[in-house]
């Protein structure tokens, strides 16, 4: 039982339309603490004709929403901000209780979604057009940046809050109505900042919620003629099927899909500063990360010094509940994640690398996994092609920069890559060559509001966050007039 200040915050219906509804068909789901199996609650399982209704809504909500003046929308988005900063303890609450990871992650999460809240509300007041130096002095020409019209999001499990206001406050901003299907995993997250927006004073239909069947929904939000955008945020393979259902009305598409970091550790480096960054990395939210490091690569004149220092950090990690005072490493999401970093850790084995650490569930049982650390990896293996998607630290020997380099980028993934080095010329020229959208230098620290989230490859379409966050929601309108 979730004990909260606001117990008001805790939502099990569907938000469609303005309207707090159960589902049509009286269906229900169980949303459980993956640290307990407790079940939390009991949430209204939508499908096909609740997502037609919310589609209706914001269609119904888009005429009087687009046309109310930026500043207006500015103001709506900084009281949505201000309630979310005042209910950060529940919310975090919220979080960790259905998704796993510590409290005090959870806060910075929710705190995040703040600072994305405050930016896209600055944001909306910088939508300007263009006037263009005209070719015919009998004309005049100008550009017009207005909302695509009604959008769709779906956001995953790993960052509830967060992945849901960074999609849904640019959106509103820019003037678009939208529709969010939040994970089955994690849907009160989702519901309890949609609580947090009606009380902000949004009007009516312009952001629904609705949780439930993922397949019947996804598949009604892609082929709405409707819904002239939709915003995902997932794995790559369900990036690609998404990406086809759309394709037959050439819906604007933003796609934040799956990643393969590596994180390179060269001689020259500061081992300690690599060390802690690549705790961070690596075992924030249990290593359910898209941009987790994936692939440690540490040349061989450290090799050792690295895996030493790593290994003795990794043993000072306090594995629990995230609700539990000290804890740093949660469970994973359900049964099927712990199979995953299993198999990517017995395969690993059987190809030569050796576990100095972890490598089996933890003694607490139900998700929770031992931090695992990993030497000798290769490339042949598993955990070098596919996200791990768990605390697995494999590392990697290499020698040049030219091996590593073609190494890291040997993947058809692009999403987030991490190097360090005290070489000035090597950091240009490695951070220049790797084959990513985003690379952290000597830092893992490269998420937030003010800069443009998103990869290159099979990782996706688009960019979150930034000023360019915005333009993800806006066509462009060119009009010749005559004079």
């Amino acid at each position: 039982m979730l004990v909260l200040n606001d117990p008001s915050l805790l939502q099990t219906r569907g938000f469609v339309a303005g309207r707090w509804s159960h589902a049509v068909s009286g269906a229900t789901f169980v949303v459980c603490n993956p640290a307990s199996g407790d079940v939390l609650a009991d949430v209204a399982c939508m499908a096909g004709d609740e997502a037609q209704q919310a589609i209706d809504g914001a269609a119904a909500a888009l005429a009087g929403w687009r046309k109310t003046v930026a500043t207006q929308r500015s103001h709506l988005l900084r009281a949505w901000a201000g309630l979310v900063r005042t209910h950060v303890e529940d919310l975090a609450l919220i979080l960790t209780s259905e998704q796993g990871k510590p409290l005090v992650e959870a806060r910075a999460e929710v705190l995040s979604g703040a600072a994305f809240l405050e930016w896209f509300a600055e944001e909306a007041r910088r939508v300007d057009g263009e006037i263009l130096q005209t070719t015919r002095s009998d004309q005049r020409m100008y550009v017009l940046k207005e909302p695509v019209g009604v959008c769709a999001a779906i956001t995953p499990w790993n960052f509830p809050m967060s992945m849901m206001v960074r999609k849904v406050a640019p959106a509103l901003a820019a003037g678009c109505t939208i529709v969010v299907k939040p994970a089955e995993q994690t849907p009160l997250s989702a519901l309890a900042l949609a609580e947090l927006a009606v009380r902000a004073g949004l009007p009516e239909g312009v952001l629904s919620v609705i949780c439930g069947a993922p397949q019947e929904i996804g598949k009604v939000l892609c082929e709405s003629h409707t819904v002239r955008k939709l915003s995902f945020t997932g794995s790559t393979a369900t990036g690609r099927l998404l990406m086809a259902q759309c394709a037959h009305n050439v819906k604007k598409l933003s796609l934040e899909l799956g990643g393969n970091a590596p994180f390179i550790v060269f001689d020259d480096a500061d081992v300690d500063a690599a060390v802690e960054g690549a705790m961070f990395i690596k075992f924030r939210n249990m290593g359910q990360m898209c941009i987790s490091a994936n692939r440690l690569y540490v040349q061989a004149g450290i090799y050792e010094v690295f895996v030493d220092k790593l290994q003795r950090a990794m043993k000072a990690l306090t594995v629990g509940e995230g609700t539990q005072m000290g804890v740093q490493q949660g469970p994973l999401i359900n049964p099927a994640a712990v199979a995953k970093v299993q198999q990517h850790i017995e395969d690993a084995e059987q190809r030569g690398a050796t576990v100095l650490l972890g490598g089996r569930q933890h003694d607490k049982g139900h998700t929770f996994f031992s931090p695992t650390l990993l030497r000798d990896a290769g490339r042949d293996m598993l955990l070098a092609r596919e996200e791990t998607f768990g605390p697995v630290a494999a590392v990697f020997r290499f020698d040049t920069v030219e091996q590593v380099l073609e190494a890291a980028n040997d993947t058809p993934y692009g999403l987030a890559a991490y190097f360090y080095s005290r070489d000035l010329h090597k950091v240009w020229a490695v951070a220049e060559a790797l084959e990513f959208g985003m690379v952290g230098v000597n830092t893992v620290m490269i998420a937030n509001e003010v800069a443009p989230f998103g990869g290159v490859k099979q990782s996706g379409l688009g960019r979150e966050g930034s000023r360019h966050g915005i333009t993800e929601y806006l066509e462009l309108k060119y009009v010749c007039m005559a004079a």
